[in-house]
């Protein structure tokens, strides 16, 4: 258990990174029917070279309802200042189960949570085309914190995904790759660690279906991807322990896969996203080095 120093300093970063108001969007474009099936731009600002490369950025909170793409919103506009286009991908996440008694949102939804992933993806480069004519999709990096960080690994992976996987894809996907923040990369040591009270289990249905249900959600499961992967970690962090990402680092090394891991000393979780925080240059820096 962390101690209340730990604790205390975990609530300070978080309400740092939640201090900054919401960035308005330049253009929104819909990927499905559903309200939540929607991806947000954000144009390059700046006398940076045209075309840009584009940042895909994916929110966290666990794939629960109430945290939404709204409050990565200053990151994505951080991105956007250092002259990155970026798309900002919302997608369906889990809610009470009034039927069941509950109260608290479930973690995220199955399949639908990984139903709008693909879709986003899928759909991404026509809707780039049309709402970021100043972006370059030939240079693409992902990148997602926490939850989204889980999402960014599954997404570059759909094509190890079992064959029987309805979102699983022929080739891998055209990324210069990957930079997932915190992420919940490896599902057995997350549920080991009880990270986010179980949310792992929760995303896959319940603890009857973890097994079953691991080839087609977890990151750990699914490498190597051939893609470019970095993991920016704080060493600091309580809500995504460290060890989760170093054991997805070991999992690709063991599958041929190196993995940059950046751990950075005296940092928590929401620095990382905290358009204040030196730690959230850090990741910029990770990301420019694969997108430029």
């Amino acid at each position: 258990m962390p101690d209340d120093a730990a604790v205390a300093r975990d609530a300070a970063e978080a309400e740092a990174a939640f201090s900054h108001p919401a960035v308005e969007p330049d253009a929104t474009a819909a990927y499905g029917a559903h309200p939540d099936q929607v991806i947000d731009f954000y144009a390059p600002r700046g006398a940076t070279p045209r075309p840009a490369p584009l940042v895909v950025t994916l929110h966290g909170g666990a794939w629960r309802a109430p945290y939404d793409r709204w409050h990565l919103t200053p990151f994505a506009d951080f991105l956007a200042r250092r002259g990155f286009a970026v798309a900002n991908v919302e997608y369906r996440r889990g809610s009470p189960i009034p039927a069941q008694g509950g109260t608290a949102p479930v973690a995220g939804r199955w399949p639908e949570t990984f139903d709008d992933v693909a879709a986003a993806f899928d759909a991404l480069f026509p809707l780039v085309r049309e709402a970021l004519p100043s972006a370059d999709p030939r240079r693409t990096v992902v990148t997602g914190h926490s939850a989204g960080g889980h999402l960014a690994l599954w997404a570059a992976a759909r094509h190890l995904l079992p064959a029987d996987a309805p979102w699983r894809t022929e080739r891998p996907a055209p990324l210069r790759g990957v930079v997932a923040l915190a992420p919940i990369a490896d599902f057995t040591a997350a549920e080991e660690l009880d990270v986010c009270g179980g949310a792992c289990a929760q995303l896959l249905g319940g603890s009857a279906r973890f097994a079953d249900r691991l080839p087609y959600a977890d990151p750990a499961s699914l490498l190597p991807t051939g893609i470019a992967t970095a993991l920016v970690q704080g060493r600091d962090d309580i809500v995504v322990p460290q060890a989760v990402a170093e054991a997805y680092a070991d999992a690709a090394a063991a599958a041929g896969e190196v993995v940059g891991l950046t751990l950075l000393a005296d940092v928590g979780h929401f620095p990382l996203i905290d358009p204040a925080a030196d730690a959230c240059a850090v990741v910029a820096e990770e990301i420019a080095q694969l997108a430029f």
